[in-house]
């Protein structure tokens, strides 16, 4: 007979939808946050978009998380302290152990009503256990049609970072 920690475990990896792992975060820009010139650092707002990302990633996976990559990180435009940062967090796809999550940051002038678009990225998390090791992730069901170009996106975009490992590999090994 299957032990309730067995059942739990496997109840864990039924499939789940984007919407289970949809997240928001709200941070207020203080000075400490700023550099000289009243703006957002640019470290701050990664480790923010960080976060975020596991927010959705544990959401998810209802397991501990570690950050693998942060995909090529944009800043649109300047956040000036008292502004908000609005961070939005969904799982786009799930593998085996990890899980590709797309971050969304936005910035909102609570005093005029303003929203611009500050930054996207997308992280790659690893479920682990408490000693560390790789656990296996819930697969994901993408359910709209933009959750579904999400979906076939986060693949081509995992094919695209595993042929650049295998690059660094080969460059680092003294081949070519």
């Amino acid at each position: 007979m299957a032990d309730q920690e067995t059942l739990s475990h496997e109840a864990a990896l039924l499939p789940k939808t984007v919407r289970e792992s949809a997240s928001e975060m709200i941070e207020l820009v203080l000075p400490n946050d700023a550099n000289p010139l009243g703006n957002l650092l640019g470290g701050r707002l990664m480790h923010w978009i960080d976060l975020a990302g596991a927010l959705a990633a544990h959401r998810h996976s209802r397991a501990h998380v570690v950050t693998a990559s942060i995909d090529h990180l944009d800043f649109v435009t300047p956040v000036h302290v008292g502004d908000m940062v609005i961070l939005q967090s969904s799982v786009n796809r799930a593998f085996h152990t990890s899980m590709e999550v797309g971050v969304r940051a936005i910035v909102e002038n609570y005093i005029s009503g303003t929203h611009r678009h500050v930054s996207s990225a997308y992280l790659t998390f690893v479920a682990v256990d408490k000693s560390g090791r790789r656990i296996q992730v819930p697969p994901l069901t993408p359910e709209t049609e933009e959750e579904k170009r999400r979906y076939e996106d986060a693949g081509h975009r995992r094919e695209i970072r595993r042929a650049e490992r295998e690059r660094k590999q080969r460059n680092s090994n003294g081949s070519l």
